[in-house]
């Protein structure tokens, strides 16, 4: 069976498309409104959602992300609420790529075989996961393999030819390029180097790019769509979310998703 993740870029690629893949950490600022929110950006127009799974100690996240880990952790949000939630999504909306990002510790304390098997059966194509290097992945990404759960890797502009090689040859779906040397966050600009980072993971793979850290405007989006297949984006969205009311949680992500896609021509 078709992994979702290839349909839409399938799609995506026969439209002539710009694929825009929203973040939402699961649970915040409650679990009800990660949902509502995760459907509201996925009926805006995302065509990938990313969820995050609460994770007290993080490496890649900024301090948006880390300030909607902690009050998802405070309201004793777990890996097993984060499989729950990704079932309620998946019942209202039976296409969208899921792309669960978290670190490792959680899923080795839930058990590999089991979380990749549970993670596949609540609806999950894919993970991403900061923390787990391409030389040490081989073991999780063969589980992952027999379930069609693609592992996505993230590339940096720190990494190096041959590090790109090895995580360009363990992918599936899509790869994840790091548009900074940094954690995430809203920035004002779009990394000069980043174009020419993604010709050097081009040179070793033919699956589409992805651009994360940072994206915050429809300028970012409209200057990025020109190299890259599609654009990650959450803390300039999340901010906008822990400025208002929680209640208007999912008209907020709305226009922010609907403004970026308006970056872009067609």
């Amino acid at each position: 069976m078709l992994n979702r993740i290839d349909k839409t870029f399938n799609s995506i690629n026969n439209n002539g498309k710009f694929a825009l893949a929203p973040f939402i950490t699961i649970g915040y600022p409650d679990v009800d409104t990660s949902v509502q929110m995760s459907l509201a950006a996925l009926k805006a127009g995302g065509d990938i959602l990313e969820l995050g799974v609460p994770f007290s100690d993080p490496l890649a996240d900024g301090p948006t992300i880390q300030m909607t880990s902690s009050q998802a952790l405070e309201i004793g949000v777990t890996l097993k609420t984060c499989l729950e939630t990704i079932k309620r999504i998946r019942k209202e909306n039976s296409e969208a790529p899921l792309i669960l990002m978290g670190y490792i510790n959680p899923f080795l304390k839930y058990g590999l075989a089991k979380f990749v098997k549970d993670a596949v059966s609540a609806g999950v194509d894919g993970l991403i996961i900061p923390d787990l290097p391409a030389e040490e992945s081989g073991e999780f990404n063969a589980l992952c393999q027999e379930q069609n759960l693609y592992l996505i890797p993230l590339l940096a502009p720190t990494s190096t030819d041959s590090r790109i090689r090895l995580a360009c040859k363990g992918a599936s779906g899509f790869i994840y390029c790091v548009s900074l040397t940094g954690v995430t966050g809203a920035r004002s600009e779009v990394s000069s180097g980043l174009e020419e980072l993604i010709k050097r993971i081009r040179s070793y793979s033919d699956l589409p790019v992805l651009v994360g850290f940072g994206i915050s405007t429809k300028s970012h989006v409209a200057k990025i769509s020109k190299f890259a297949n599609g654009a990650v984006f959450a803390s300039a969205m999340l901010d906008q979310v822990s400025e208002g009311q929680k209640e208007n949680a999912g008209i907020i992500v709305s226009k922010f998703v609907n403004n970026l896609r308006s970056g872009l021509k067609g």
